[in-house]
């Protein structure tokens, strides 16, 4: 036991570079997901309802009835499930311009975590990326407050569950709330680089 407490206290340097390659890895993936309709569509509760995002979409604030008739957010009318694409789903996420901004927030991400990345070898660099790490964590996790999809919905039926809105996380919410560890991950990077870059002076 004792030279494993040793290995462990010795080792903060190596798990800090690990943190930046998980970061990376994270980023790169779901970036590079951001290119393909599945993962653009399904991101659209979330920019459409965040006051600091939904400016990219064009068709934020409308409401339609749905097919009972109830007046309901246009977007969730036109939502894809995964492995589907329904032709007029895909035009009126074309006209609402989520592909584009899905593009560009996939580029941003991916260029995110390749500057965390390099942070193990350029710590001014790894600095800015654990910054936007750490901005783009807390806007991420806004998305508890302003996203309705984030936590488990009342619906109607013959046995409505009693465990609906907070704190009841969805699965939508479920993934927000992961951006905790992000935040706190990029935290301990950005104070690693800015003791190297002290540390070089």
């Amino acid at each position: 036991m004792e030279k494993i407490v040793n290995m462990l206290a010795t080792s903060q340097n190596s798990f800090i570079n690990f943190a930046r390659i998980a970061i990376f890895i994270v980023m790169a993936w779901i970036g590079g997901l951001k290119a393909y309709q599945y993962e653009a569509d399904g991101i659209v509760p979330f920019v459409i309802n965040s006051p600091f995002m939904n400016f990219f979409y064009h068709s934020t604030g409308k409401y339609a009835e749905d097919k009972n008739g109830k007046l309901v957010p246009e977007y969730q009318l036109f939502k894809n499930p995964e492995g589907l694409m329904v032709k007029k789903n895909i035009n009126w996420h074309q006209q609402n311009g989520t592909y584009t901004f899905a593009y560009l927030l996939g580029f941003v991400i991916v260029v995110i975590g390749s500057m965390t990345l390099l942070g193990i070898w350029f710590p001014k660099i790894g600095l800015w990326g654990a910054l936007f790490t750490i901005g783009m964590s807390i806007v991420t996790l806004t998305f508890l407050i302003t996203t309705p999809e984030t936590f488990v919905p009342k619906l109607d039926g013959d046995f409505p569950s009693p465990n609906v809105g907070f704190p009841y996380l969805s699965a939508a919410g479920r993934l927000v709330l992961k951006d905790v560890i992000m935040l706190a991950t990029g935290l301990l990077i950005a104070s690693d680089s800015a003791k190297r870059i002290l540390a070089n002076k």
